[in-house]
């Protein structure tokens, strides 16, 4: 019974294996097609818009609450297929690290080739490990475009990290950080100031809060934006006074402020609508065209926290942020416009067990009036309570910001579901409401691993189910570059040049990355590990992109400009 089994999989795998061919096959075919299609539209400007973690559901739930269509119904659709190379249910670094450089990568890498522990059966890597593989960002400043990132999170969190870094963990903010100050992006919009600054060091805000430096590798890369010509912004007012150059604009030490409850703890913050209009405004003055990356990062905390208003009122901001780039689009007339989801968050969906009237009996109601009581997410409910997690004080500030007059026993359900599946305070309170007090059912507090939703403007670019790494192949497309000559262009393994070289400085890592400052040294020549230029003979020469370091392998790669200085100095 078992050999059966057995072989009934093997068939089962190799029959997979056939079908993922022939998909990419049939891709290839059409990816010919839709190259001269988007060469023959003169594509200037790429847009890549990301509702982090979220499926069909919350546009659904989103757009009853609304009233009316969302901009994202009016796009053309199509699917997208998520796994990584390690699991059938993707982590955000990988699934980031599919869609901006094209290569599915294993969990929590960023950037880089896979590991090949662990890989899902009959699947094959298309990048080494734990090499560098350029993104759609770096081969649109390679073509001269001017380049954005836009999101509500740290900046150096993995989407926007997919975009602009490379490294083996997503944890490793201080790294991811150093990257993006040296990657030369012209506007950078979101959170994370911390990972900018020494870690005996503080920046006193225009607004008055002071945020403490995480660095331990004592730069101060802040004054270096500002000795690079950049402007540094932390507020909307000085944000909206940006008229033109490079800017980055950091609006917390650590991530922004859900949309709904900017009114109650940070209203200097802008919104993501704001952020993306600017970064449009500014980009959109290059002559060469931009590449802009646009992240509604929060949707997948609000699935993760199982907080149906969190998750619905910032997938609304993410559709006026929309709703921002396709008018520019339809005003340009020369730009793509691609939005969706990197996986699906916390299973929600329309109906559960639960509900009291039956689901054929479900009113428009009962899905969202619950919802418009709610004026403030799970979390900054918490932050109310002030440290008092009484279920007293539970009823009553459910009563005063979710308009709901839940029972003593149901808040002390709250705090007996936070204690058995060991979750917070905020998950458990939105777990518990969502149960009996809304018509929304929850699968998870983790990702979800089926296909999501592909929203496009400017250009059809798929009416079926695709793969998340041919959206990095979409855009490159778009921009008539390609990312694997990239790849070759900019990261170089030093040892495939040469062995006498030495890396030189503190190896050890932190739960930020790199605790110090290394440096490659060859023929003379000093290279910085995750900066963008190379000293020789008291000269610094510019490079067209990062040096950097796997730390896994001992490699170091440079670009090919810097292989031929080197050639020279032999």
């Amino acid at each position: 019974m078992y050999n059966k089994w057995k072989k009934n999989v093997k068939v089962l795998i190799a029959a997979l294996s056939i079908t993922l061919f022939a998909t990419s096959v049939v891709w290839a075919l059409d990816g010919l097609k839709m190259r001269e299609k988007l060469r023959h539209l003169g594509i200037k400007n790429v847009i890549i818009m990301v509702p982090d973690g979220c499926d069909e559901t919350v546009q659904t739930v989103a757009r009853w609450f609304k009233g009316e269509n969302l901009q994202l119904d009016k796009m053309q659709g199509g699917g997208v297929k998520t796994h990584m190379a390690d699991s059938i249910i993707t982590d955000s670094a990988a699934a980031a690290t599919a869609f901006a450089c094209g290569h599915k990568t294993s969990d929590g890498f960023v950037g880089v080739g896979p590991s090949l522990e662990g890989l899902l059966s009959g699947y094959e890597p298309t990048a080494d490990p734990y090499t560098p593989i350029a993104s759609v960002l770096e081969a649109a400043k390679i073509k001269g475009m001017a380049t954005g990132i836009v999101v509500t999170c740290r900046i150096s969190h993995a989407t926007p990290a997919g975009f602009a870094s490379h490294v083996s963990s997503r944890a490793w903010d201080n790294d991811i950080t150093e990257q993006m100050v040296y990657n030369n992006i012209d506007v950078v919009f979101g959170g994370g100031a911390r990972h900018l600054i020494p870690e005996d060091s503080y920046y006193t805000t225009t607004f008055g809060d002071v945020w403490k430096g995480k660095r331990t590798d004592g730069d101060d890369l802040i004054q270096i934006l500002r000795d690079r010509g950049y402007a540094f912004v932390d507020n909307t007012e000085d944000m909206q006074a940006q008229s033109g150059g490079k800017v980055w604009g950091l609006f917390d030490d650590s991530h922004m402020e859900p949309d709904i409850d900017r009114q109650y703890f940070a209203k200097h913050q802008p919104s993501l609508a704001e952020m993306t209009a600017k970064a449009i405004e500014l980009l959109s003055q290059d002559r060469d065209g931009f590449f802009l990356h646009v992240e509604g990062s929060q949707v997948d905390w609000a699935g993760h926290a199982n907080d149906p208003i969190y998750m619905v009122t910032d997938f609304l901001a993410f559709d006026e942020a929309v709703k921002i780039a396709c008018d520019f689009a339809d005003r340009d007339g020369h730009t793509l416009v691609l939005a969706f989801p990197d996986h699906n968050t916390g299973g929600m969906k329309i109906g559960h067990y639960y509900t009291p009237m039956g689901y054929t009996k479900t009113k428009i109601e009962d899905l969202v009036d619950p919802l418009k009581g709610m004026k403030i997410t799970s979390a900054g409910l918490v932050k109310m309570m002030e440290g008092d997690d009484s279920a007293a004080n539970i009823q009553l500030k459910i009563s005063k910001f979710w308009s709901l007059d839940i029972t003593e026993e149901q808040a002390q359900e709250i705090l007996n579901y936070q204690a058995a599946a060991g979750v917070s305070l905020d998950y458990a309170i939105s777990y518990i409401i969502s149960k009996y007090y809304t018509v929304i059912g929850w699968t998870t507090h983790g990702h979800n691993g089926e296909t999501v939703p592909l929203w496009s403007y400017g250009a059809e670019v798929s009416k079926g189910i695709i793969d998340d790494t041919q959206l990095a192949t979409i855009a490159a497309d778009a921009m008539n570059t390609d990312l694997d000559r990239i790849s070759h262009r900019l990261y170089v393994g030093i040892s495939t040049i040469t062995n006498d070289y030495e890396i030189v400085g503190d190896l050890s890592i932190n739960d930020y990355g790199l605790t110090g400052n290394l440096v490659l040294k060859v023929r003379g020549a000093e290279f910085p590990i995750n900066k963008d230029y190379m000293t020789y003979k008291n000269r610094k020469i510019k490079l067209p992109g990062l040096t950097i370091y796997a730390p896994v392998t001992g490699e170091v790669y440079v670009s090919q400009k810097a292989v031929s200085l080197l050639g020279l100095m032999q």
